[in-house]
């Protein structure tokens, strides 16, 4: 008769103890459920954002102040862009995505710490330069800013207030890459709105304060990095995942993701590298150019932010899950799913943007300092980027098929090809196109990046088109052309925008944006597109 409560042998014990040791990561679930979630957050976010430019435009227009601002927030910002969500992000994930999966929870809390204290010692050394080396700085990044003594003064001055935001978003998107592992994803993906927040009620209470208006805006920043990282805490210490941060360059898992690191640093980032060229070529240019560049930009990345960078989001973990786990087709099927993805919302997005542009830009921006000259220069670069809004979001989606594999070389020489072609578009289109010239030189570099990026994906073996792409095409490609007849059909001459009031552009607008994406899901609805066709586990 068998014992019905065997005593368990040691060897059981012990594997039962390293069972209940070893980080166990929640299964993936839809992909497309946990973009969603993510593009509602983001949503919500850009929608305050661009509540935010609003109030900026009101009370700062595209005058000296708005520039200063502009530089001053674009420095950190891009670096931001570069370091914590571009190279950092892509670097750590995939090593952190491995030590969830196949080591212990002691090992991977020894990781979170040794990177925790090692990011935050290179920023505070990194900060701290910056604010002594401020004025150069203002000098290297918009040179145009030196014949005027006052400006560069300015710029210096809120480029020291809004450095230390650097240090407190990368620390803020290192806890947003933990969450994002554990697929807490809302948390990461609400954390901006707190920024625009803090950018509005600093515009909107401290401007009254400050002898030079557009200090309160670099305030504002240093506030946002603050709340967004204290923001973040309790979930991390409701996992269980709150590091104690000490630096260890020593540890394998940090020396990996620094080895990552460099060479993705010239990656997923291009485009922020081509955006910040633009800039200084812009400080160049006509008073105001920077400005209207920023508007168009900020147009732009609605979309890119919603769509684009949503779906980068969720797939770079389950991408980087897939490869630990050698699942090659599921890795294949899930690139073709992300690229359908952006596609079905990115094409009609930036048909919309050209159609619409200056509906837009008056809607949104046309009042106080903002004028008619300014909407007409900002339309102009508006289209020129949404020309490109397709080839930005493929990189999102492109560019995790070689981080999640932890190859970071590749997108760093498809990286230099772009950004070398981008300067010589800008060159060659600055002349004759001025400030969209430099949008424009944006827009081609980005198709030749998502281009190369795509060809390699596919000679690697990695990327395989699943069937059905020909009759997606012309399903999607249809449906864009009824949307953008009809849009330029129902739209009023734009100089008549310019006169209404806040409620009649708004109405208007609104309308326009319902009918074109009723007419656009009418027509892929009626041509066999559904949703189940986007379903995709994680």
């Amino acid at each position: 008769m068998t014992d019905s409560n065997p005593q368990q042998s040691p060897d059981a014990a012990s594997s039962g103890s390293e069972a209940r040791d070893r980080e166990v990561v929640p299964k993936g679930g839809g992909l497309m459920r946990s973009g969603l979630i993510v593009s509602t957050m983001t949503m919500l976010s850009r929608v305050l954002g661009l509540a935010r430019d609003v109030v900026i435009a009101a009370l700062f227009g595209a005058g000296q102040g708005a520039d200063a601002f502009f530089v001053a927030f674009k420095v950190p910002n891009f670096l931001r862009r570069l370091f914590a969500e571009g190279a950092f992000n892509q670097a750590f994930v995939p090593v952190l995505s491995e030590y969830a999966t196949q080591r212990t929870r002691a090992e991977v809390r020894e990781l979170l710490d040794a990177v925790a204290g090692s990011l935050a010692a290179v920023l505070l050394l990194l900060t701290a330069l910056a604010m002594l080396a401020a004025p150069w700085l203002v000098w290297l990044f918009a040179p145009g800013f030196g014949r005027d003594p006052a400006k560069l003064a300015l710029t210096a001055d809120m480029l020291r207030l809004t450095f230390p935001y650097l240090l407190l978003i990368s620390l803020t998107a290192f806890a947003g890459s933990v969450l994002n592992t554990w697929n807490r994803f809302a948390v990461p993906a609400f954390t901006p709105v707190l920024l625009n927040l803090s950018l509005i009620g600093s515009a909107l209470l401290l401007t009254p304060m400050m002898s030079e208006p557009a200090l309160a805006l670099a305030w504002g920043v240093v506030i946002a990095g603050a709340a967004q990282l204290l923001f973040q805490v309790p979930f991390l210490a409701r996992l269980g995942l709150l590091p104690r941060p000490w630096p260890s360059f020593a540890h394998e898992g940090v020396r990996r993701i620094l080895r990552l690191m460099a060479p993705a640093l010239f990656g997923v980032s291009v485009s922020q590298v081509n955006l910040l060229l633009d800039t200084v070529l812009a400080s160049l240019l006509a008073a105001g150019s920077v400005s209207w560049l920023y508007y168009s930009d900020r147009l732009v990345e609605l979309p890119l932010g919603v769509f684009g960078i949503a779906i980068g989001t969720v797939i770079l973990p389950a991408l980087s899950k897939r490869h630990a786990e050698q699942s090659g087709d599921h890795f294949a099927r899930m690139l073709d799913w992300a690229i359908r993805a952006v596609l079905l919302l990115g094409m009609p997005a930036a048909l919309a943007l050209a159609v619409l542009a200056e509906p837009l830009l008056i809607t949104l921006f046309h009042y106080g300092a903002m004028t008619d000259q300014d909407i007409a220069m900002a339309a102009m670069s508006l289209r020129a980027y949404a020309f490109g809004l397709v080839a930005f979001m493929l990189i999102k989606v492109l560019a995790p098929g070689f981080f999640a594999r932890q190859d970071t070389r590749t997108p760093v020489k498809v990286g230099i090809i772009a950004m070398v072609a981008n300067m010589v578009f800008n060159l060659l289109l600055i002349w004759p196109l001025a400030h969209a010239g430099l949008a424009l030189a944006t827009s081609l570099s980005a198709f030749l990046n998502a281009g190369l990026l795509g060809h390699l994906l596919r000679k690697q073996g990695v990327l395989h088109f699943q069937p059905g792409w020909g009759r997606y095409a012309v399903q999607l490609l249809g449906g864009c052309a009824v949307m953008g007849l009809g849009l330029a059909w129902l739209a009023p001459d734009w100089q008549a925008w310019l006169d209404w009031p806040l409620w009649r552009r708004v109405g208007w607008l609104a309308g326009l944006v319902v009918a074109g994406a009723g007419a656009y899901f009418a027509w892929l609805a009626a041509f066999g597109v559904r949703l189940r066709h986007f379903r995709m586990t994680g």
